[in-house]
Parts: structure tokens; C-alpha cells; sequence
């Protein structure tokens, strides 16, 4: 008999475990602990519209603290945990607190990776995880001020749109030969950069950082090859790290990330471990493992905690879905392209509205990238997760509707 379920962390993965729990019907005692003093609250408008000022807290909030008081949430909003006693099952905060716990989930998020050269401590240097990283670059951002964006990849391409839209002069540097060259196919990166720059933005590519310039405010950032660009604000966005540490030193598997099942149970049957900090098999790629860093991954890893905690059905696992917003543009990407052999484009890039199909060898579909397309990424996502094949031809053929592209997979 369960008599108390611990969930450490408070984003949205452990938001959706807390809801998954009391819908499942476990009526036992339920603590969530979070380390930021606020209510747990959505991070991907923070680059996008809360940045902007579209949206403003309330609507970032996940659940009002009413709503968590009358599912019978113990919430603990300043609780650091920094220690996992196994044997004990037990977690203890920073000032003292010790929660004993029948099942633990592992919610713990992931931390930016820094910039590792002189002058990254400047003021005038951010980075973009929090509410707080948000309202302190907000802050700063201004018509006429130069931003200079180190890294490429969607957090700096998002903040770069905010920014220009806002008036200011924007530079993004990247250390690859494109921007997004991680996680997208040449097709979209070609696709963004056009759109960036011609919305004003100073792309450059192949360049290193060597430090960042000024005293005690950030004023420029020198590149390796010599040159040094004006800033009058910095964002470092270069990838994250997931804080994997406390179970780690708890003994548990963690790599790159702390190791699950399927069911996200660590290699502790009594934890279990979702969302950006964990490392999970991909039942759609052959069960290899990988981290991912998305709404879908953390909601889905959660359901599937809450499911094996209290005995009942497996939820269904979807292909992996992510999405990106710049301008008037909306990326809608399902599956991962690894593995892939051959891609096809659907669509005109000069129409802003196409996608980009990713298929192995036998024609069976491992991924989409959708700009402006929802039908392709609708459909692409379904035939992935039923891993179905597409002829390249029809796929190519605009006057073949997705569904009955669909259909045919």
C-alpha cells in the first residue's frame, strides 16, 4: 500500500505526474518539491511569447496553487533537494527538511550549459531557462540596443525574433557551418537563415568565441579570428546539461541523463525519473536511448510513471513531437531523423509552407519537419508511430492530399 509518492521537481513533467496520479486514483499522500518559488509553469513561451510580452504570468502558470490544494498536493515551492538516502527512501533539502517517500519521481529538469571563456560572468550576460532568466533579458531589451546571440539553435534563433521584432540589432554567431546544424536537415537551415536575415539579422557562421569584451558590463564579443562584435547584451544559448547529479550520487545509472525503462523506472524499481533529466528507450527507433528535451517527452514520461506506480494500463507512446515559433513561421517537427537515408521536400521553401520527410532505406518514415504545414506534420507523426512506409514519389507530389498519403502508409 502506497502511503506517499515524492516527486522532485516542479515543471511540467511533474505537473503531469501529480495530475496522472490522483486520476489514476492513488489517494495517498502526494509532495511535490520545487526549487524556484514559484508554481510550476510552462518554459517554452519563455523564449517565445513571454518574452515578448504577449503572454504574461498567469498564462505561463501551469495550475493555480487553489487547484493543487484541492487535488491534495503538498507543495513545497523553496525546497533544494540535495540528498537521496536509497536505503533510507528518503529525500532532505538544503535547509533540513527530510521526506520520507514510498515512490520517488525523479522531475529535476535539466541546467544551461555555460559559456566556458573570459568574461562570461559580465552583466549584461544571459542566459534563457527561467522565469527569472526571462524577465531579466526582458528587461534589457530595447530599440536600437545591439544583442548578440552565441548559438544557433531554436532557444537563440526564437529570442533573435523577439529581439528584432522589438528593434533591436541582432548578430547570431555559430560555431557550425549552419544554424540548427545539430538538429535539422541543410533544407530548414537554409530556410532560416534567409528568413532571419532577411528580417535584418547578421548570421555568422564558422566562428569561435574566444571572450567576451568589457569591463564590468558586457560591450563586445571577440571571435577567434580576430574580429570583435559591438553588444550591449549577450545570450548564451548553447545547449543543456540534465541534473542528473543527486541521482547519480545516489548510485543510480546516469549518464547523459539518469537511465529508465520503458516505464521510466530507474534502476531503483522504487524511482523513477522523467522528463529532461532522464534517458529513456525509444519504442519507435529500436528501443535505442536518448534524452529529449520537449513538452511531449516530459507529459508522456509522466503518464507512464504514473501508470507503473499504481498498476494499470500502459499509455500509448506517441512518435516524438517539438516545435519552434519565429516570426510569422511555425516549425512543427515529429520523429528524429536518425537513421535516415533519404529526404524528400514537399512543398515550396520560397512559399513558406513545406516539409521535409526523413526515410530509411526501406521508405519507412523516421521523421517530418513541417514549416507552416500542419497536415504533413499531422499525418507524418501517425505514420511514424505505426512505422509506416511512403513512396518518395507521392510524397513529393503536391497534388496527392496527405491523407491519402496517409491511407496508403
Amino acid at each position: 500500500m502506497l502511503s506517499r509518492i515524492v516527486i522532485v521537481g516542479a515543471g511540467q513533467a511533474a505537473t503531469q505526474a501529480a495530475t496522472s496520479l490522483r486520476a489514476g486514483g492513488y489517494n495517498g499522500q502526494l509532495v511535490l518539491l520545487g526549487n524556484e518559488g514559484l508554481l510550476p509553469y510552462q518554459r517554452p513561451p519563455l523564449s517565445k511569447a513571454y518574452l515578448s510580452g504577449a503572454m504574461g504570468l498567469d498564462r505561463v502558470i501551469l495550475k493555480p496553487l487553489e487547484a493543487w490544494a484541492e487535488d491534495k498536493v503538498e507543495v513545497h515551492l523553496d525546497a533544494e533537494v540535495t540528498r537521496l538516502d536509497r536505503a533510507a527512501k528518503s529525500v532532505t533539502t538544503a535547509n533540513g527538511q527530510t521526506f520520507a517517500y514510498d515512490k520517488l519521481i525523479l522531475a529535476t529538469g535539466s541546467r544551461v550549459r555555460a559559456l566556458p571563456c573570459p568574461g562570461a560572468d559580465l552583466a549584461g550576460v544571459h542566459y534563457l531557462r527561467s522565469i527569472a532568466d526571462a524577465d531579466g533579458l526582458g528587461q534589457e531589451l530595447g530599440a536600437g540596443k545591439r544583442l548578440v546571440v552565441i548559438g544557433g539553435g531554436y532557444i537563440g534563433l526564437e529570442v533573435a525574433a523577439v529581439a528584432r521584432k522589438a528593434g533591436l540589432e541582432v548578430t547570431i554567431l555559430e560555431a557550425a557551418p549552419r544554424v540548427l546544424a545539430r538538429v535539422a536537415p541543410p533544407v530548414i537551415s537554409d530556410f532560416f537563415q534567409k528568413l532571419h536575415r532577411d528580417a535584418g539579422v547578421t548570421i555568422l557562421t564558422d566562428v569561435k568565441v574566444t571572450a567576451l569584451e568589457g569591463t564590468k558590463h558586457v560591450t563586445g564579443v571577440a571571435l577567434a579570428d580576430g574580429r570583435s562584435i559591438a553588444a550591449d547584451l549577450v545570450l548564451v544559448g548553447i545547449g543543456i546539461i540534465p541534473n542528473a547529479d543527486l541521482a547519480r550520487e545516489a548510485g543510480l545509472k546516469a549518464e547523459d541523463g539518469i537511465e529508465t525503462d520503458e516505464d521510466a523506472r530507474t534502476s531503483d524499481p522504487s524511482i523513477f525519473a522523467i522528463g529532461d533529466c532522464a534517458s529513456r528507450p525509444l519504442v519507435h527507433y529500436g528501443h535505442r536511448r536518448a534524452r529529449l528535451e520537449s513538452v511531449h517527452n516530459a507529459l508522456e514520461q509522466a503518464k507512464l510513471a504514473a501508470a507503473a506506480i499504481l498498476g494499470l494500463p500502459r499509455p500509448v507512446e506517441e512518435a516524438p513531437w517539438f516545435w519552434s515559433d519565429q516570426y510569422d513561421i511555425k516549425l512543427q517537427i515529429a520523429g528524429l531523423s536518425t537513421g535516415a537515408t533519404q529526404s524528400v521536400v514537399r512543398g515550396d521553401p520560397s512559399q513558406k509552407r513545406f516539409a521535409v520527410f526523413h526515410l530509411d532505406s526501406e521508405n519507412r518514415l523516421l521523421a517530418v519537419d513541417a514549416i507552416n504545414a500542419p497536415p504533413e506534420f499531422i499525418v507524418g507523426k501517425q505514420v511514424i508511430a505505426r512505422h509506416g512506409q511512403l513512396a518518395p514519389a507521392r510524397l513529393a507530389d503536391m497534388s496527392v492530399s496527405m491523407k491519402e498519403i496517409g491511407a496508403s502508409a
